[in-house]
């Protein structure tokens, strides 16, 4: 589900020409990370139309820390247009992040109804 990249370029080059993207920032040395992640693909498999699902491990690109300003793993942060939305980190209600996801989707899905077609 989540399409691992390996620089800033490309992930910047993806919010840039998609929609919606999650941005999932982690490191292979974080138990969080490991826990979190397996449910992030089942809690959000639904919206795979919708959102453009992205990794980028911080230990292997380390500029991600000043670049999205994380400081803690694991990171989440919902873009919409190319402008942050949404952002969670290391400790995640994944209730909470489901519904505030379901909810920037219905209003996606509702602007493109308006606007007439599907944001490609």
């Amino acid at each position: 589900m989540f399409n691992y990249y390996t620089t800033i370029e490309d992930v910047r080059t993806v919010i840039r020409d998609n929609p919606l993207v999650f941005l999932y920032i982690g490191q292979p040395n974080c138990s969080v990370c490991h826990s979190l992640k397996p449910q992030l693909e089942r809690l959000l498999a639904e919206f795979q139309d919708d959102i453009m699902f992205v990794e980028l491990d911080a230990m292997a690109t380390p500029e991600v820390a000043s670049e999205y300003q994380v400081m803690a793993v694991p990171a989440l942060l919902l873009f919409y247009e190319g402008h942050e939305y949404l952002r969670k980190a290391r400790i995640v209600n994944t209730g909470e992040l489901y519904e505030s996801v379901k909810k920037v989707v219905a209003g996606v899905r509702s602007l493109d109804e308006t606007k007439g077609g599907k944001t490609d």
